[in-house]
């Protein structure tokens, strides 16, 4: 059974930073793509940076030189890390991280091509 657990979330001002991570356990496939998503109150849930098993990042254009997505893996568990910079009050939504289980991969995606979900972890920035 696959899990992804999130953390790493909070309130913050404008311009501060926080890091975000996931833990995905139970998945034992080496062709991954993983993902960070965020969903804001009233909208859509889109994409904001992924990376795949050979360490190839997409990233959209609202998180260019923001946001770092990084990954390891040990103990048949894969972490998922997204720094964030530069915050401003109109990042604040709940990030999800989520596996989609092949490795090509991009910021463009849907959600609905990815298999797997964490219960998301809020980040709300403060003018």
């Amino acid at each position: 059974q696959v899990q992804l657990v999130e953390s790493g979330g909070g309130s913050v001002q404008a311009g501060g930073s926080l890091r975000l991570s996931c833990a995905a356990s139970g998945y034992t496939s080496s062709a991954y793509c993983m993902g960070w998503f965020r969903q804001a109150p009233g909208k859509e849930r889109e994409a904001v940076a992924t990376i795949n098993n050979y360490g190839t990042t997409t990233y959209a254009d609202s998180a260019k030189g923001r946001f770092t997505i990084s990954k390891d893996n040990a103990a048949k568990t894969l972490y998922l890390d997204l720094q964030v910079n530069g915050l401003k009050p109109e990042d604040t939504a709940m990030y999800y991280c989520a596996l989609r289980t092949e490795w090509l991969c991009g910021a463009h995606r849907p959600s609905r091509d990815y298999s797997y979900w964490g219960q998301g972890t809020q980040v709300t920035v403060s003018s």
